[in-house]
């Protein structure tokens, strides 16, 4: 921002002021800046003919915008809703309190959920910038950047290996009768057991139906489909299996068309993968209700038990699982936010995209809870023996459910169609964030966004080929467990200390104002300063205090994978202190002070630190809501 002392004759030459009533004076003091159709005269703010298009130094004609506003609602729901929505939330619900659980969920919600998506939306929108780029707010911080667009690629390596699964599943449906429907097949053990052999009476010992693995959907599963009795370990994994990474190819290739052309091509597709697992998720639920049994599944959802808030590992799951449901912290939002229009309403987008998808976990439960419920019902034990999470739940329980109805190869298609979409607008979210995080930061990939699309589905092929493997599960196990974990709570608590210490609330708060024409209310600025870098901070220490050693079933993983898990999680992390004493090192500057004051300077204001006025070196800045 320059000040120019204009002479009066010169006045006529200045463009921006030519639809301005100046005064004329011997010498006038004018601070202008027109840019993207804003003009900035003194200290106040006049907005030129037409809306608020794009924030200052930032053109907007450059930048793709989404086609319409539409598909950014669905590409922001069909990231945040996602297999967790289906697997996790019911069972988490269903094992602390039922509807208890419902207020530490909801109450996170409000606190931390909505505030970080908010946040994370208007980031990305004001500065019109992808996960890295964005921290030309405050240039120490785009280590954090780094860190989220790397955890983003390390998730993809075995998220979409789960969605190859689905696929898989989805091309063995289609027979007349489905191959997890009975023992005898190639795959089974000599110990297959017959379902409907199967009560609480054989089961004995303690063992729930759920963790029995000789039915012939577990066994399928385990060994038809992962070849996991083919392994000795994470140190034994074979070769890729040839129709696993078939499938695997296949989803990349999906999501490369998908992504290639960017938001013009991605904004298009969400509209079945976003739109479907509704679709599939109420046939599945009026079809689970006609079931016997069903209303015992559902009144176990349900059930209250306020005791169970006594105990504090409710509350780390309901923190816990609010904080991956709605995404925030890959950098997807801040991604998905950039292609916006600058006067979007990003506030009313977080409230009703949060809210859309709490609401889809709470309503998937009924699908899944009908369904066990039946389950319990048809081999007389109780609904406990049959709930699970994960994988378990739906490629071992509700895949043998749904083969002993009426149509069952119907149904088995739709459900696994729902799973492939679920997956695929979800790994959409990660890859783009990657994507436009780093072609926004070099440009030589922006210019070559097909090329670098492509690299980057190849690359990712490649890395989740261990993950198709006969030991595959354990690396995705070890890679769910420390990629995302730790990690990306790390990550979003620093974020979150960045935008709302660093770069001040008020700054953030004149920031939603230029776009939007309001400020955010005192809750969302106490949240987003206080409540939010409190619940993090509290997040990041519980899940690192129950932390357990790696296993899976009744494999326990060997002590170096352990700590290879850990040197994968720190290797995303160490870019924030990395980075920060490398933007240090170069910034300019002679003295320590100097050098501090770049760092935490936005870049547009770099001259204000020439001229020793440093908003960060006074306590104001500090205190300010």
């Amino acid at each position: 921002m320059n000040i120019q002392v204009v002479p009066e004759h010169k006045l006529s030459s200045v463009a921006p002021l030519k639809q301005c009533n100046v005064e004329k004076k011997e010498v006038e003091l004018i601070l202008v800046k027109d840019q993207n159709g804003v003009q900035y005269t003194s200290s106040s703010v006049m907005p030129s003919t037409g809306h608020r298009t794009g924030p200052p130094g930032n053109p907007e004609d450059d930048r793709e915008t989404w086609g319409k506003k539409i598909d950014f609602l669905l590409s922001v729901i069909g990231f945040a809703v996602d297999l967790a929505n289906v697997w996790r939330f019911p069972y988490l619900c269903y094992k602390n309190g039922g509807g208890a659980f419902l207020i530490p969920y909801v109450l996170f919600l409000f606190i931390a959920g909505m505030p970080l998506f908010y946040m994370e939306l208007a980031l990305g929108q004001f500065n019109r910038e992808g996960a890295a780029t964005v921290w030309k707010i405050c240039p120490v911080f785009k280590g954090v950047g780094y860190t989220v667009i790397l955890i983003a690629l390390y998730v993809g390596f075995y998220y979409n290996v789960i969605i190859a699964w689905s696929l898989h599943y989805l091309f063995s449906s289609m027979t007349r009768e489905l191959p997890w429907l009975r023992c005898g097949n190639i795959w089974n053990s000599l110990n297959c057991t017959d379902p409907q052999g199967i009560n609480s009476s054989v089961l004995g010992n303690g063992t729930s139906y759920a963790k029995y693995k000789l039915t012939p959907s577990a066994e399928y599963y385990e060994r038809g489909v992962l070849r996991l009795h083919e392994s000795g370990g994470i140190q034994d994994l074979g070769m890729p299996r040839w129709d696993l990474s078939l499938c695997l190819i296949a989803v990349l290739f999906i999501l490369f068309f998908s992504l290639w052309k960017g938001v013009k091509s991605s904004g298009k597709v969400v509209y079945i993968t976003a739109t479907m697992p509704y679709v599939v998720l109420f046939v599945l639920l009026i079809r689970g209700v006609t079931l016997p049994g069903s209303m015992d599944g559902i009144r176990a959802y349900l059930h209250i038990d306020f005791k169970r808030l006594n105990n504090l590992e409710v509350w780390i799951d309901a923190a816990t699982q609010i904080f991956y449901s709605l995404g925030a912290g890959f950098g997807v939002l801040i991604a998905f936010a950039s292609y916006n229009k600058f006067d979007n309403n990003c506030y009313r987008d977080a409230l009703l995209t949060s809210t859309v998808n709490c609401v889809t976990s709470f309503f998937s439960g009924f699908a899944i809870f009908s369904v066990l419920g039946y389950m319990a019902y048809k081999h007389g034990v109780k609904i406990e023996d049959v709930a699970t999470e994960g994988a378990g739940l739906v490629f071992i329980i509700y895949p043998e459910a749904i083969s002993t109805l009426p149509g069952s190869t119907f149904w088995a298609i739709v459900f696994f169609i729902m799973l492939l979409t679920l997956g695929l607008d979800s790994a959409m979210g990660g890859m783009e964030a990657v994507i436009t995080g780093l072609t926004d930061d070099f440009k030589i990939l922006k210019r070559n966004r097909k090329l670098f699309t492509f690299a980057t589905a190849f690359g990712t092929f490649l890395i989740a080929l261990c993950c198709v493997t006969n030991g595959g599960i354990y690396v995705l196990t070890l890679l769910d467990k420390y990629a995302a974990g730790t990690s990306i709570l790390f990550a979003v608590l620093i974020e979150a200390i960045g935008v709302s210490w660093f770069y001040g609330v008020d700054r953030f708060s004149d920031d939603i104002e230029q776009m939007m024409g309001f400020r955010p209310g005192l809750y969302w600025r106490l949240c987003w300063k206080y409540v939010s870098p409190a619940f993090l901070l509290f997040v990041v220490i519980a899940s690192t205090l129950t932390a357990t050693s790696l296993k899976y079933d009744d494999y326990v993983f060997p002590h170096w994978s352990n700590v290879l898990g850990w040197g994968i999680a720190m290797s995303s992390m160490l870019l924030v202190p990395v980075y920060a004493v490398y933007k240090f090192c170069t910034v300019p500057g002679h003295t320590f002070k100097e050098r501090i004051a770049y760092c935490i300077t936005p870049e547009q204001d770099y001259h204000k630190v020439a001229e020793g006025d440093v908003r960060q070196f006074k306590l104001k800045h500090w205190l300010s809501i």
